[in-house]
């Protein structure tokens, strides 16, 4: 048992931070450089279209969740690779640590909140109206697992998966 554990957790150290960098470096999400230190433009970023009334929006995410079994390593993994700094853990965030991505939203690293949650990397795209993007999630056959949720002072989000992976949505 303790055996299959450290596997686990070996497993969960490597894929985790992998999968959040590889998004990062396919040009998903850039982590915002500190204070005073340039940040670099991430690889395959694309510059925005002019703004016209019938072009199609584009895909914002407002906050990155990685779910880990060691939070510590993993924030410092992504601080040293990155040259960013994670913060204080954020209550309302299931105790994430936060790094601001470039572009406004961030990037949050916690523990699993309940025994049998497991470690994920979850995108909370950014949506101008949670309910009818929730009405989309089901007409394509997804699964809502946490529906509409307000937080204080951070708007609205929920949980869906499809095709066996979990996605977020968010409503400021």
């Amino acid at each position: 048992m303790a055996r299959s554990l450290r596997f686990r957790s070996l497993v969960v150290l490597l894929l985790v931070p992998t999968v959040a960098l590889w998004a990062y470096a396919a040009g998903a999400f850039a982590l915002q450089a500190p204070a005073g230190k340039p940040a670099a433009p991430s690889a395959g970023a694309v510059a925005p279209a002019a703004a016209a009334d019938d072009a199609p929006k584009s895909l914002a995410i407002h906050y990155l969740e990685i779910v880990t079994a060691d939070v510590e390593a993993t924030c410092a993994a992504l601080e040293k690779v990155h040259a960013v700094r994670f913060g204080k853990p954020v209550a309302e965030l299931g105790q994430a640590r936060t790094a601001t991505l470039r572009g406004g939203g961030e990037i949050g690293v916690r523990a699993p909140l309940r025994p049998d949650e497991a470690p994920v990397v979850r995108p909370y795209a950014l949506v101008d109206d949670l309910d009818a993007a929730l009405e989309a999630v089901t007409a394509s056959g997804g699964t809502i697992a946490l529906g509409a949720t307000p937080m204080a002072g951070r708007g609205r989000f929920a949980i869906y998966v499809q095709g066996g992976v979990d996605y977020g949505l968010w409503q400021k």
